[in-house]
């Protein structure tokens, strides 16, 4: 039986979390509280994903197996209180690229430097010869990217609000 994932946000993570999913052979539906870019709407369109935007059908996201969670999306908000109590799992963009990989994966997080130090090992690694995708909160979209191809080194930036709600990741 095919798995369904709703992703909540149409963003650059939730747009490359849905085309992730649906390129790995799951059933995806997005829901954007909000508007959703003209070129997101391309790729989601493009990848033949179901969509909706300025609105949440409660009954097309409460029967989901799992939801992939927009990091804006704050935890009190009443559909995550509903997701919750009808305990349907909740992850991250990240966790869920995270499943998709096989690269060794350095994570950098904090709160000064993290742009910084991710460029420059990245750049290192690079230079080093190594095949390496720098993603996260800079350069592209990790499960995009993921979509796309596998690495043998991910070098993700990562805030506070991507590390939020990850049960499950193991990193270099």
């Amino acid at each position: 039986m095919v798995k369904r994932i709703v992703v909540l946000g149409a963003g650059i993570s939730g747009v490359g979390a849905a085309v992730l999913a649906k390129k790995n052979g799951l059933e995806v539906f997005v829901s954007d509280k909000g508007k959703i870019t003209e070129d997101n709407k391309k790729v989601l369109l493009n990848n033949e994903i179901d969509w909706e935007e300025n609105n949440h059908t409660f009954d097309k996201i409460l029967n989901a197996d799992e939801v992939i969670k927009s990091p804006g999306i704050p935890d009190s908000v009443e559909l995550i209180q509903n997701l919750k109590n009808a305990k349907i799992p909740l992850i991250s963009e990240v966790e869920f690229a995270f499943r998709y990989t096989k690269a060794k994966i350095a994570a950098i997080t904090g709160s000064n430097g993290k742009t910084t130090t991710t460029l420059l090992l990245g750049h290192v690694l690079k230079n080093a010869g190594y095949d390496v995708l720098v993603a996260g909160n800079v350069g592209v979209g990790f499960a995009l990217s993921i979509a796309e191809r596998d690495y043998d080194y991910i070098v993700l930036e990562l805030s506070s609000f991507q590390l939020d709600g990850i049960k499950n990741l193991e990193v270099m």
